[in-house]
């Protein structure tokens, strides 16, 4: 035996040395194609919402050895390579014990290969089986761990492991099998991912289960006899059935993940803005209440955090992969018809310039505003004198249009397309009263990033995708005042049934001809924006915003979790009752929303202009002294007295056209003047 063991100790010697003679000769190693990994999008703390294959077709996903459970790494490394903390990748004495078995049994009894030279392997795939290729496999093993540590070389081979099929990597296979990440497995998981890679296709669960178990047992036994796990523990392991099928990989905002890849297709890993447990329960929201609504029915929900514009949610459909639905299809990002969903901001626009107040009483009776135009509510019912707070809750379609009329539509549009809105008019029209009532497109997402607007004082929160992205300054879609007051008058609007009332400001909205059901609601924190409908836009009988929409929408807001938080009024807000208000704001007369053009107008100061009067953020001229010099206001026609209202709020009253104003700091305001039958004009000027 002694004999022997010098002859196998004396080749292993000339074998070491014919190694280092053989490495010479080689290439360098190329380790780009060992570096492609699948491109995963996360959420915003690291979560994966979806893998995407690799150009190939394998799942190689990401991982290293920190992110997978120590027990597995402890099994591997007994089973394996219980040196692989000392040799330098290749392992004398296992090469001297193969060779001695070699010897003297006439046969190979166990290889000596390290975990290092089956790296080299993945890294550097041959088919042969020769000496020629175990040679090299040894040189390059010393090379990976020359230039990767013993880190490094862990990594990559729970990246690159066979786990059969298509599956590399511990990631993949803990996903594709246990339905988990691989950092919190059991014994009998983490005995399964060791054993698989030594024979992948022979071995794999969903194809030969026997055979699967049988590998993972031996790997327990292994680990009870080394100490990585007591005996009764590899008995109980042993007692865990082998997973038969895989299962899919996450595919949580699969819409949102798809159009991330799109827009930045070398980057591996994107981490989006997203929470991927709301992101979860609202894509269960969504699928149950279409599957409840009807056959071929979608639904899309959208989530705002108002405090950046950060997207918490994007459900783009009732499910990706269900085409009876054309899941594919992203109708967050699809033109539909708003119905009275835009309502609100004709509201916001009349209060801004001073046209109205919550509490100016309007005429909800049958109206022909032209020739051809009469609109009529839903209910085909009428309200007769009611507030703009009740008009606005009710969804009354004659005060809207009557006071789209007084606004203008062009230039509603123009304010909405200012803001960042995608609207789209039928074949390019000119804007007209219709548009009040839907008569235009718009993007679940516009829509949503409008409502977020009325929560912010007016400001729109610039859309932002990634976790890294950094928010923007956004634009203004209505005064401070004028947007708290439509968010008041919409947090009193009564809720679909089973909910709570005034806990979250909500609008919803149906298109003609049933095609679109919309809602859309916020509190302080984020806002909510829903659609339903069918993705090819055929009228579904019955599908109404208030009955199908709002329901989701409150939904949504209690899978949110916490309670609703109002808006802060601001300290300048008209709070009044009918009787109590300016002359001009107690009601909207026809004659004024019908009249062709304002009868009075502002003189000073001109629209858009820039006015130095000395000021500072807060509020003092540049002697430093408390207050700030007045601003003349002039106008000219109209009939006296005239009210001028700054951003919506009256601060003074004038029998001639002139009247001063003493601002607060610098800043842009709205400046808006009335005369005594109700006739208007408004600027909007920056003070410095």
């Amino acid at each position: 035996m002694a004999a022997v063991l010098a002859v196998g100790a004396g080749l292993s010697a000339v074998g070491l040395g014919t190694v280092w003679l053989y490495a010479a000769a080689l290439p360098p190693l190329d380790l780009a194609p060992a570096a492609a990994r699948s491109t995963v999008v996360l959420d915003r703390s690291g979560t994966l919402l979806r893998p995407f294959a690799t150009a190939d077709g394998r799942w190689r996903l990401p991982v290293t050895a920190e992110a997978v459970d120590p027990r597995f790494r402890a099994m591997l490394l007994a089973y394996e390579d219980r040196r692989f903390a000392h040799h330098p990748g290749i392992d004398p004495a296992a090469l001297l014990r193969a060779a001695g078995q070699w010897l003297t049994r006439g046969r190979i009894v166990s290889g000596g290969s390290t975990l290092s030279m089956q790296v080299a392997r993945l890294v550097e795939p041959r088919r042969e089986r020769s000496l020629d290729a175990k040679l090299r496999q040894m040189v390059r093993a010393v090379t990976l761990e020359r230039r990767l540590g013993k880190p490094g070389m862990l990594d990559l081979y729970l990246a690159l492991a066979p786990y059969g099929g298509p599956l590399e990597g511990v990631r993949a296979a803990s996903l594709a099998y246990f339905g988990r990440e691989p950092a919190r497995l059991t014994a009998a998981q983490a005995a399964l991912l060791v054993a698989l890679p030594q024979s992948p296709e022979a071995r794999r669960p969903d194809r030969f289960p026997d055979r699967a178990r049988a590998a993972r047992d031996r790997v327990l036994d292994i680990a009870s006899a080394r100490g990585v796990l007591t005996e009764a523990e590899a008995e109980a392991a042993k007692a865990e059935p082998v997973p038969t099928g895989r299962k899919p990989f996450p595919m949580l905002a699969a819409h949102a993940a798809e159009e991330a890849i799109a827009a930045d297709p070398t980057n591996p890993a994107i981490r989006l803005a997203i929470d991927a447990p709301l992101q979860a329960r609202l894509e269960a929201l969504a699928a149950e209440r279409a599957a409840a609504a009807g056959p071929d029915l979608s639904a899309a929900i959208l989530v705002l955090d108002n405090r950046d514009g950060r997207i918490l949610a994007q459900v783009g459909s009732a499910g990706y992969l269900d085409a009876t639905r054309r899941g594919a299809i992203d109708m967050t990002l699809a033109i539909r018809s708003p119905g009275s969903a835009l309502k609100p901001f004709v509201y916001a626009m009349a209060f801004e310039d001073g046209l109205a107040h919550p509490e100016t009483l309007l005429e909800d009776r049958p109206t022909r505003f032209s020739a051809s135009y009469a609109p009529e509510n839903f209910d085909l019912t009428f309200q007769g004198t009611v507030t703009a707070r009740r008009a606005l809750q009710l969804s009354l379609n004659v005060p809207a249009v009557a006071l789209m009329e007084a606004v203008g539509p062009a230039r509603f549009i123009a304010r909405l397309r200012a803001a960042g809105a995608g609207i789209q008019l039928p074949r390019e029209a000119a804007p007209g009263l219709p548009v009040a009532l839907g008569g235009l497109g718009i993007t679940l997402t516009d829509l949503a990033r409008l409502y977020a607007g009325l929560s912010r004082g007016g400001t729109l929160p610039d859309l932002l995708r990634h976790a890294e992205a950094a928010p923007g300054s956004g634009h203004r879609i209505a005064g401070r005042v004028a947007a708290w007051y439509v968010a008041d008058i919409l947090r009193g609007t009564p809720p679909p049934e089973n909910a709570l009332p005034n806990r979250i400001a909500y609008k919803t909205g149906t298109s003609y001809g049933y095609r679109d059901a919309w809602a859309a609601g916020f509190d302080r924190r984020v806002t909510v924006a829903v659609w339903v409908g069918r993705p090819d836009g055929a009228a579904v009988p019955g599908l109404v915003g208030r009955i199908v929409a709002a329901p989701i929408l409150f939904d949504a807001f209690a899978r949110l979790g916490g309670d609703p938080e109002p808006i802060s009024r601001p300290a300048d807000t008209l709070m009044a009752e009918s009787g109590s208000l300016p002359p001009p704001l107690q009601r909207l007369g026809r004659d004024m929303a019908g009249a062709p053009g304002p009868t009075v107008r502002i003189a000073y100061p001109p629209d858009g202009a820039r006015i130095d009067l000395g000021l500072t953020p807060g509020g003092h001229g540049r002697d430093g002294a408390a207050g700030a010099p007045g601003l003349a206001l002039k106008a000219s026609g109209g009939v006296p007295p005239l009210t001028w209202l700054i951003d919506g709020q009256p601060v003074a009253h004038a029998l001639r056209h002139r009247a001063e104003w003493i601002p607060q700091g610098a800043g842009f305001v709205r400046i808006s003047v009335l005369d005594a039958t109700g006739a208007s004009d408004s600027v909007a000027v920056r003070l410095e």
